[in-house]
């Protein structure tokens, strides 16, 4: 008979960034509640040799599940591919497979952000996306796109960013030049606090001249000038539901499932009715 360790690895890429630390975080404790011990390996980028070395390292110290929280499109493919014995849990993901998966609803949540510019009269809408590859930056962009359709307005610029400030700052710049654009979704608050300073260098006022609406509610985002409006993500309930899935896996045998966690739009001073330029 194996020997229960009562531990669960908890692969993670991002740990520099607000979301994918506080999906480390609420993982932990939601853990730590059920008696479990968490071991960690952060990653920083995708390659499959150095995620296979971890996950390898995870089924040498007995793991008894494993959470991966890579949110890249290839990595459900390559998970299914390892058939790791254990079970495993997919943040960012629906089931797939032999795996199951924890997702905030990305796209709702762009949808809820693109359609408050909408309503606040806006129709000429950017969109500074994350990088090429990632789950969440392509349902944002998913849900831009199906606003914009569904009001029947045109896709504004589409420009795409890697998550940090400077990138937002970088196409904050671009959007300056445009002068029909009156409202901006950023993919997330580090993107649209670069596209705030961007803006302000460029005499452009937020919002009286453009609205930004960015996604995670980073906790200074209150206190930018103006306070930014946002998409408010369920981290801790993430983690919660992430090892109820796990713990059903472990401890009744269950077929994979999906756990779909929601999100709120935040309205703050970032966002206003459009103005005639």
């Amino acid at each position: 008979m194996t020997r229960k360790t009562q531990t669960i690895g908890l692969l993670a890429n991002g740990l520099n960034e607000y979301g994918p630390s506080n999906i480390v975080l609420a993982v932990q404790e939601a853990a730590r509640e059920a008696g479990y011990f968490v071991s960690i390996a952060g990653i920083r980028g995708f390659a499959q040799q150095e995620i296979a070395d971890a996950l390898q390292r995870f089924l040498d110290q007995g793991v008894e599940g494993i959470v991966v929280q890579v949110p890249h499109a290839h990595i459900p493919a390559m998970l299914q591919e390892l058939n790791l014995g254990v079970p495993v849990v997919v943040i960012g993901t629906t089931a797939d497979g032999s795996l199951s998966g924890v997702m905030v609803d990305q796209e709702k949540g762009a949808c809820e952000a693109v359609q408050h510019l909408v309503d606040l009269g806006h129709t000429t809408i950017a969109h500074v996306a994350g990088p090429d590859g990632w789950i969440d930056a392509a349902a944002r962009v998913s849900g831009w796109r199906r606003v914009l359709a569904r009001a029947g307005l045109s896709e504004g610029p589409l420009l795409t960013g890697d998550w940090t400030a400077a990138s937002g700052y970088q196409a904050g710049l671009k959007l300056a030049e445009d002068p029909t654009i009156t409202a901006v979704f950023a993919a997330n608050d580090q993107m649209a606090v670069g596209l705030l300073r961007a803006l302000t260098e460029q005499g452009i006022r937020v919002p009286e001249d453009i609205s930004l609406v960015g996604v995670d509610d980073l906790p200074e985002g209150e206190y930018l000038v103006p306070p930014l409006t946002t998409i408010r993500q369920g981290f801790r309930e993430l983690g919660s539901r992430c090892l109820e899935v796990m713990l059903d896996q472990l401890n009744a045998a269950k077929s994979p499932q999906t756990a779909i966690v929601g999100s709120r739009l935040i309205v703050r001073a970032s966002t206003a009715p459009k103005t005639q330029k």
